[in-house]
C-alpha cells in the first residue's frame, strides 16, 4: 500500500487536486495499492473556487509515501507562499529521507521554498516560469513541458498536466497497461515522460473510438509478454481474424504484432531506466533474449518524433 499524501494550501486549485486524486483514487478500484490522505495546516481549507475542503494534520512520513502539493491561486504571479515554514520543513525532511515530492502549477513554490529545486530541472505553469526562474536560480526551469521528472522531485504544468504527472507515476511503478486502464476509465489520454518529444504509443493508438479494437488492445496490453496469435485475438475480439487485422490497421495504422512490439519496447524503456539490465528487462516483457529489444531500441533511436494523431 502506497500512501498519497495531499498538501493543501489556503487557496488550492480544485483541479490540481482533484485530477491526480482521481488517477490514484482509480488506480486503488483497479487493485493497485493506494491510499489517499488530504493534510493541511487547517482543519478546513478554502478553494481557489470556493470549495471548503476538510483535512486532516500532517502526518509522520515513511519514505514509501508520495507527496503531492497542488497548486493555488495568487494575485500578480506566484505570490507568497502560502505555508509555514515548520510545514516546508516538513516536505524538505520527507525529501531527506527518501521520498517523493511532486508539485502541480504554483506547488513547485513550495518545492523551491523548501529547497529541493536547487540543482534541479523542474516545471510549473507557463504563465509562472519567469517568477520561477528568478526566485530560484539554481534550478533549471524546462518550459512549455507537461511535466519534469529529476529523482525524487517531480514538477508538472498545472491544472489538467496533475493527471499527466499522475499517470506516469503509475506507468513507472505498474507499467503502461495499468496506466491506460486508468486513464481509460477516466476517459483521458495516457501519455509518456511530459520532457519527451516521443509519444506513447497508448496515445498514438488509443485515439479512436472502435470497441472491437479496444478489446484486441486490452488483451495485448494485458498480456504483454505473452505470445498472442491472431486466432486468439479474433475470439477475444468476437469476430474473424480478417476483421481484427482490417480493423486494426484502419483504427491504428500498425498491426497487433507491432503494437505489442511497440508496447514491450516502452516497457523495457522504463525498466531499464529504472535499472533493469536488459537482458532482464527484455525477458520480463516477453522477447527471448536481448537483441530484438536492442535492434528496436535501435530503430526508436534512430526515428524522428512523430507527430500527434
Amino acid at each position: 500500500m502506497t500512501r498519497v499524501v495531499f498538501l493543501l494550501a489556503p487557496g488550492v486549485h480544485l483541479l490540481d487536486l482533484a485530477g491526480p486524486a482521481q488517477v490514484f483514487s482509480t488506480a486503488a478500484d483497479h487493485g493497485l495499492g493506494y491510499d489517499l490522505v488530504h493534510a493541511a495546516e487547517h482543519d478546513e481549507v478554502r478553494s481557489a473556487q470556493g470549495v471548503v475542503l476538510r483535512a486532516g494534520p500532517l502526518p509522520d512520513l515513511t519514505p514509501d509515501d508520495l507527496v503531492v502539493v497542488p497548486g493555488w491561486r495568487s494575485s500578480g504571479g506566484m505570490g507568497p507562499v502560502p505555508l509555514r515554514r515548520a510545514t516546508l520543513a516538513w516536505l524538505r525532511d520527507h525529501h531527506t529521507a527518501g521520498g517523493t515530492v511532486a508539485s502541480v502549477c504554483a506547488g513547485a513554490d513550495a518545492l523551491g521554498r523548501a529547497g529541493l529545486l536547487h540543482g534541479r530541472r523542474c516545471t510549473t505553469h507557463h504563465e509562472l516560469q519567469d517568477d520561477l526562474a528568478r526566485r530560484y536560480p539554481g534550478a533549471t526551469v524546462v518550459r512549455d513541458v507537461l511535466y519534469v521528472v529529476d529523482g525524487t522531485v517531480v514538477t508538472s504544468a498545472g491544472i489538467a498536466s496533475g493527471i499527466d504527472l499522475a499517470l506516469h507515476v503509475l506507468a513507472t511503478r505498474h507499467g503502461p497497461a495499468a496506466a491506460a486502464r486508468v486513464a481509460r476509465a477516466m476517459v483521458v489520454h495516457i501519455r509518456r515522460n511530459g520532457d519527451e518529444q516521443q509519444v506513447s504509443a497508448l496515445l498514438r493508438h488509443r485515439a479512436h473510438v472502435r470497441e472491437t479494437v479496444h478489446r484486441v488492445q486490452d488483451v495485448i496490453e494485458s498480456r504483454l509478454a505473452e505470445r498472442l496469435p491472431l486466432a486468439e485475438l479474433a475470439r477475444a475480439a468476437a469476430c474473424s481474424e480478417r476483421t481484427v487485422t482490417r480493423e486494426f490497421a484502419r483504427a491504428t495504422g500498425t498491426t497487433p504484432l507491432r503494437y505489442q512490439q511497440e508496447l514491450r519496447l516502452e516497457r523495457a524503456e522504463h525498466l531499464i531506466g529504472q535499472g533493469t539490465p536488459v537482458e532482464s528487462a527484455a525477458r520480463e516483457v516477453g522477447f527471448a533474449d536481448a537483441r530484438m529489444l536492442r535492434r528496436l531500441r535501435s530503430r526508436s533511436h534512430r526515428a524522428p518524433a512523430r507527430p500527434l494523431p
